[in-house]
């Protein structure tokens, strides 16, 4: 059986939904043989280590751990799912603190367990600021970080499609960019639905208005119908992105990225993105005076976040940033 590669994934909190549907996806598109499962709750694990053989996947080589030595050790891709799910009545931003917190310490462990690491992908909430700790503290280049953004755009083609009756891929530059929660800035100007263009089907704006309302709150609307987080658009999408920075098929989705150039500085936010086996390469997206204002008010937005965090002690003021991590 021919795998992507024979090198190390690493699945953060793979005890969870999200994680344990990870290690599925990985396996079922040949990613490679070498996935070792890492999480602190080991009941939770030794279920999903059961589980994974149980699907009798040929050729797999999955290992487990809750020990973050040995799980890092040699890793040269990792996806972490590692922090506290989202419940009802939660705002992704309300998991701030402790996610965070968790973010740094993972940070440092891949400083000094895998400082050989190739691609790191957080998807963990609040991603761009988790994302953004996880870069400073492990010492890695910005290429080499990505966090979860495409899931946003998805929930928007969905909805348009949805709307006009159309299958799903007939929906086309379908984006949302900026933060991943409610500041998110959504793109509609290019939309075009089975190669017609948005403007020119007839949508009304407070029927977009409401489309806007349903992305944005796609992730809430899961809660309420399924009584806990999403977990497989996240796992299958994080897995997508790890498959590029493989080698694999381009992933060219919106990322969340480290952003330091033009109006946008030292934030962690999804822009227009490619990811391949190089890193995440990204380019400012274009739109109209009212999303392009949007964007601005997003990472205004982001701005406060990691500001907070660095009030809290997460990480250091901007200008300290250098000497914590040399690539930024």
């Amino acid at each position: 059986m021919e795998f992507l590669t024979n090198e190390k994934l690493t699945i953060v909190g793979a005890a969870g939904m999200i994680g344990s549907n990870m290690a599925q996806t990985a396996m079922m598109l040949k990613l490679t043989p070498n996935i070792c499962l890492y999480d602190v709750y080991e009941p939770g694990l030794k279920g999903v280590v059961a589980e994974m053989a149980h699907c009798a996947f040929e050729g797999a080589s999955i290992t487990w751990t809750t020990d973050p030595a040995v799980a890092f050790k040699d890793a040269k891709y990792i996806i972490s799912s590692g922090g506290a799910p989202r419940k009802a009545g939660m705002t992704r931003e309300d998991l701030l603190k402790g996610n965070c917190q968790i973010a740094e310490e993972f940070g440092k462990n891949v400083k000094q367990y895998c400082p050989d690491v190739k691609h790191v992908v957080v998807i963990f909430n609040p991603a761009d600021l988790t994302g953004l700790v996880v870069l400073l503290h492990s010492g890695l280049k910005p290429e080499q970080v990505t966090t979860l953004a495409a899931l946003d755009s998805t929930r928007l083609q969905t909805a348009l499609a949805e709307e006009f009756g159309v299958q799903q891929c007939k929906v086309t530059g379908s984006y949302t960019y900026g933060g991943h929660g409610e500041a998110m800035a959504v793109f509609a100007s290019k939309v075009k639905i089975d190669g017609k263009p948005l403007a020119e089907m007839g949508l009304s704006e407070e029927k977009f208005a409401q489309i806007k309302h349903d992305t944005i709150q796609g992730g809430a609307k899961i809660i309420e119908l399924r009584g806990r987080s999403s977990f497989q658009s996240p796992a299958y999408n994080a897995v997508k992105m790890i498959e590029a920075a493989m080698g694999g098929e381009k992933f060219t989705g919106p990322a969340g990225t480290y952003v330091n150039e033009g109006k946008y500085h030292n934030v962690m936010m999804a822009m227009p993105t490619v990811i391949d086996a190089t890193g995440v390469h990204f380019c400012e997206p274009e739109g109209t005076a009212e999303e392009l204002a949007a964007l601005d008010a997003s990472y205004e937005h982001l701005c406060k976040m990691r500001d907070e965090i660095v009030t809290l002690g997460i990480i250091p003021p901007v200008a300290e940033w250098k000497t914590v991590n040399p690539n930024l």
